[in-house]
């Protein structure tokens, strides 16, 4: 610590990617579930309804409990000095980006992700490529969001990266060149 009077960090917004993505795997375990029961009640022998369970909770396990634990293990948190990327199931990836250190937001939608209001938001830290928030709720609002809290950073960083409001070539030169 510097001595510095700091504003706390305060969390801003906790989001996960929308949950279009679970209408799939959940058509799948409707269809899983009623193939699984029809195929119990037509075969006669023991260890068929067996098998025929036991394959009914594999797909059921593959095409919902995976789609359901990798929705649930992805999540964004949006603070007021950075932005935190979580996901992973079984090996766990942490990614932060100081709001700081960003230049601009920006939003990409595709297909469906229009009539969802759902889309991509893409923050560009002047990296080789941007971090991507994929498939976020309201990404127009994430969006805003994130301008504001980039605008009201009271960081160094952010302080010698706004524009010179002076007229005074000499000084802006002298900030500029930092």
């Amino acid at each position: 610590m510097t001595g510095e009077n700091r504003v706390p960090e305060r969390a801003i917004a906790r989001l996960r990617p929308h949950a279009r993505a679970l209408a799939l795997p959940s058509v799948a375990l409707v269809a899983a579930v009623g193939a699984t029961t029809f195929g119990a009640l037509v075969v006669d022998e023991l260890w068929q309804v067996l098998a025929v369970l036991f394959g009914g909770l594999v797909v059921i396990g593959l095409l919902w409990v995976l789609p359901l634990l990798r929705w649930l293990s992805t999540q964004y948190l949006i603070t007021t000095r950075r932005v935190v990327l979580r996901r992973g199931l079984l090996v766990r990836t942490r990614q932060e980006v100081l709001l700081s250190r960003s230049y601009d937001v920006s939003v990409r939608q595709a297909g469906l992700q229009s009539a969802f209001r759902s889309g991509d938001v893409l923050i560009n830290t002047g990296l080789d490529r941007p971090i991507v928030l994929r498939d976020v709720p309201r990404a127009d609002l994430v969006q805003r969001a994130l301008g504001d809290v980039m605008e009201t950073s009271t960081t160094s960083i952010a302080t010698v990266r706004r524009p010179v409001e002076t007229t005074d070539p000499a000084l802006r030169r002298s900030r500029t060149d930092r």
